[in-house]
């Protein structure tokens, strides 16, 4: 059984003569939370897409728990569990309806311990159009949770949620990183320092900086000055 979990080779992006994504290497390993930083149209979503299968790379590979996204998308796809941007779901359906359907199409899951995990019982049987986007949230969570994947991409995990909210999500990021390959978009820096082992920064579609926040920092500059050295090309 590989330790890498997430892996991205090369990727590339195009989008007519738009490059969204030029040449994105990094891999994430079993225990490992990775923060995937970077501005408002860096990449970090199509990135995202590309290595959950959504889109085809123009060129490159993606690969879950070392199976090709694209070649063996049925065995990556298992494997993942994927917390999209907007975390779309069927307003109309309640919220364990929702969750059941979702396990029947995968053909597991266990919904119980997903709706525990984003503490959902509450509200279990409301309509989604009716809930908070907090709570919206923490739906699609749960259904990237249902079926206990050893990979988790996560976009913008916390968006939405009150402070409780966004530190109960962190400590269930930590409580299952150990068993788990874990990449988290976040516009939040905080929120590096509190769950990742590790931060990617990305800008113009290709990787800035790959080390452990730590690393980033030891320059004795804040994490909020090496960002934006790194993506506005200021002095740190």
């Amino acid at each position: 059984m590989t330790d890498v979990l997430i892996e991205a080779e090369g990727l590339v992006r195009r989008f007519g003569g738009i490059t969204a994504v030029n040449g994105v290497s990094f891999a994430v390993r079993r225990g490992e939370v990775v923060g995937f930083l970077g501005p408002n149209g860096a990449g970090k979503t199509t990135t995202m897409r590309l290595l959950a299968g959504f889109l085809a790379p123009s060129a490159g590979t993606a690969r879950i728990a070392g199976h090709d996204v694209q070649a063996d998308g049925v065995r990556a796809r298992a494997a993942l569990g994927y917390l999209p941007e907007g975390a779309p779901a069927y307003g109309e359906m309640s919220v364990e309806g929702f969750l059941r359907f979702c396990a029947r199409v995968r053909g597991r899951g266990d919904v119980a311990a997903a709706m525990a995990m984003a503490q959902l019982d509450g509200v279990a049987r409301r309509p989604i159009e009716t809930l908070s986007k907090g709570f919206r949230r923490r739906v699609g969570l749960a259904a990237a949770l249902l079926h206990d994947p050893d990979a988790l991409i996560l976009d913008e995990p916390t968006d939405g949620l009150d402070p409780n909210q966004k530190h109960e999500v962190r400590a269930l990021i930590r409580a299952m990183a150990p068993r788990k390959a874990i990449l988290v978009s976040t516009h939040i820096l905080e929120e590096v320092g509190a769950v990742c082992t590790r931060a990617i920064i990305i800008a113009g579609g290709q990787l800035r900086a790959d080390a452990t926040p730590a690393e980033l920092t030891a320059g004795g500059h804040g994490l909020e000055a090496v960002f934006r050295a790194l993506t506005l090309g200021e002095a740190a």
